[in-house]
């Protein structure tokens, strides 16, 4: 064979192998772009999120005047006992309302409702509260799903 005839076939050979290789290669930058846009389009759950903050709220109760009428009876049965005469015509007054405004608030207090709101972050980057009538179990910082309106652990 000649020389330039082994030459020129070597030189096919080594193109045709670069270009093989070269195929196999992604161009630069080109890996850093996929990776980016896979970051950059991860999925978000749109009913996920974290417990940001849980409130406490305490609700007064109504009197219902059963316990102001309880305690005037009661104020007036140990305001009847005290002094004589026009003294004791007085301390029953003074029984009746002062025992009348003390079981009113007594039975506010006894009335009195807590519940809790829950304040969670969804991964969407909305804010949704969910009300609670007892302690909730969850804490500040917990990842949660609302599930057909229910907030679950996640």
């Amino acid at each position: 064979m000649p020389t330039s005839l082994l030459r020129f076939t070597r030189l096919v050979v080594t193109a045709v192998a670069l270009l093989g290789l070269g195929a196999n290669i992604p161009a630069m930058g080109a890996e850093t772009a996929t990776s980016a846009s896979k970051s950059s389009k991860k999925k978000i759950c749109e009913n996920c999120g974290t417990v940001s903050d849980i409130r406490t709220i305490e609700k007064e109760g109504e009197g219902t005047g059963l316990g102001a009428v309880a305690g005037g009876v009661v104020g007036g049965l140990l305001g009847h006992q005290i002094g004589g005469g026009t003294g004791k015509d007085l301390a029953t007054i003074a029984g009746v309302a002062g025992g009348a405004y003390a079981g009113h608030q007594v039975e506010k207090k006894v009335k009195k409702a807590k519940s809790y709101e829950v304040s969670i972050r969804m991964e969407n980057g909305q804010n949704e509260i969910m009300p609670f009538a007892e302690q909730p179990p969850f804490a500040v910082g917990d990842k949660v799903k609302i599930v057909d309106g229910i907030l679950q652990r996640r």
